[in-house]
């Protein structure tokens, strides 16, 4: 695990593509699980430890994931993503270039429990619930795209949806429509940074999660970093 932030009362890992947040039918250890027991080793509990799920990443996707350390911070933690009171912000690789280099996607989603997957439609349908995000185009290379998203609502596999219902699936993302997989078995989706207000100390907080270790992700946040660098100048 990499531990990228702790408190007395949260802990925020920048997951990988092979870590799972809720246990599924693969048999892993979810994260959850392995924070006990580092916080068990780290600080030599004898009782049980602690940790409240506050939100969560799907399996392929990487980066910011918060932790509760403490019964009050994960119902008030709770409260702020269901008040919509967090900014996530996601960078997502795609292939196909967004018309636009930036605006407001509005779906609306209907889930296939089945499938386990999300379908993206221009009007409102039976069952289905409305889809905000925007969007930014913030560097590319000859073949692909890196896009900033800030998610205004939290659909199931809303990012991966809409960005597919536009022609730009995400790199990897065979189900969304991407032509191959990665190699690691991921998706190039990668939960940036999350900003709030602290539910405890009320300080203003934000976690940000390095981006995975490969070549791509270095090429693309290196003509980001570039470019932030001469905006400062």
């Amino acid at each position: 695990m990499e531990i990228i932030y702790e408190d007395n009362h949260l802990i925020a890992v920048n997951k990988n593509c092979h870590e799972i947040v809720q246990g599924d039918k693969t048999g892993d250890t979810p994260l959850p699980e392995l924070l006990k027991l580092y916080l068990k080793e780290k600080y030599a509990k004898p009782g049980n430890v602690f940790i409240g799920v506050t939100h969560r990443l799907d399996r392929p996707v990487t980066g910011v994931v918060i932790f509760a350390k403490t019964s009050k911070a994960l119902k008030r933690m709770n409260d702020l993503f269901r008040g919509g009171d967090i900014k996530k912000i996601y960078w997502a690789i795609v292939k196909n270039r967004p018309t636009k280099p930036e605006g407001e996607l509005t779906h609306w989603l209907v889930r296939n429990e089945k499938q386990n997957k999300s379908y993206a439609y221009d009007q409102e349908k039976p069952n289905s619930k409305k889809a905000v995000l925007y969007y930014r185009l913030l560097a590319h290379s000859d073949k692909y795209n890196l896009l900033e998203i800030n998610l205004k609502t939290g659909r199931h596999h809303q990012i991966r949806c809409q960005l597919a219902q536009i022609g730009c699936p995400i790199k990897g993302d065979l189900k969304y429509g991407s032509a191959r997989s990665n190699p690691d078995g991921g998706i190039s989706l990668h939960a940036r940074s999350v900003a709030f207000i602290h539910p405890v100390s009320k300080e203003s907080t934000e976690i940000t999660a390095p981006t995975p270790d490969d070549n791509l992700w270095k090429a693309l946040t290196a003509h980001t970093n570039h470019r932030e660098e001469a905006n400062e100048k």
